[in-house]
């Protein structure tokens, strides 16, 4: 079996992972799914933090435009908490599949997990468990993506992965244009000079000031999670260098 080449990763999972496409809500069929690659990446000796969305139930800026009754701040709070419903069903699907895992959220809430404390957090990775960071960096006005690139640097990782629905990077919207072409490697002045649509722009830049390698690749084909860990071409690389 191969190793992992990371030895630490984070893993940006989107809400929309958790259902089936153009749906909403939770599936627990694909949660499990999910958790079944990432057992198999942990397996390798890959050290596991995963940060997820909740745009699978409520997203902050859909009351943006919609309505003057809701503070867009209040929002933000909201969606915040809807990725702390994701985290438990994740956890809880984690350890149905035989992980050790840990829950931690950026706003304390003592009844359903713990508060993240990056130490903390640095210490559960090293004991083998899969640490879920829930409720983005605890603040409004910020992306789940931003959150993901802050948590990456801060633990010590050696690459963000960023699990999508799309087999990596393009120069236009797939989905809309079956002409678009996906690029295998790119580098983050490239990114920010095309507007590619890759993560926030604030994320892009956290990770070009700092140099964190960016993984983007489909978490729905099977094996994907496993092969982006061990270093196989998978998706797109987002690096500092160019080629």
């Amino acid at each position: 079996m191969s190793s992992a080449k990371y030895k630490r990763i984070l893993l940006k999972l989107s809400g929309e992972s958790f259902s089936p496409s153009g749906e909403r809500g939770i599936s627990m069929e694909e949660v499990v799914h999910i958790s079944k690659q990432i057992h198999e990446a942990q397996q390798l000796g890959c050290e596991i933090a995963v940060v997820i969305g909740g745009g699978n139930i409520l997203r902050g800026s859909q009351f943006k435009a919609t309505n003057d009754v809701v503070e867009e701040a209040t929002a933000h709070y909201m969606g915040m908490m809807a990725t702390i419903i994701n985290g438990l069903a994740l956890q809880d699907a984690l350890e149905s599949v035989g992980c050790k895992t840990r829950l931690m959220s950026a706003i304390k809430m003592d009844g359903v997990c713990e508060p993240y404390i990056r130490r903390r957090a640095d210490r559960h990775l090293e004991k083998g468990r899969i640490v879920i960071l829930g409720a983005g960096t605890g603040g409004p006005f910020v992306t789940t993506d931003t959150a993901a690139a802050l948590r990456s640097m801060e633990l010590g990782c050696d690459i963000l992965m960023k699990a999508t629905r799309v087999d990596g990077v393009y120069s236009e919207d797939p989905e809309k244009n079956p002409h678009a072409v996906l690029y295998s490697d790119l580098d983050f002045q490239t990114v920010v000079e095309k507007r590619l649509r890759v993560m926030d722009s604030t994320a892009i830049s956290h990770c070009m000031e700092h140099s964190m390698p960016l993984m983007v690749f489909n978490f729905r084909k099977d094996g994907n999670i496993v092969k982006a860990v061990t270093g196989t071409q998978v998706g797109t690389l987002v690096t500092n260098q160019t080629s």
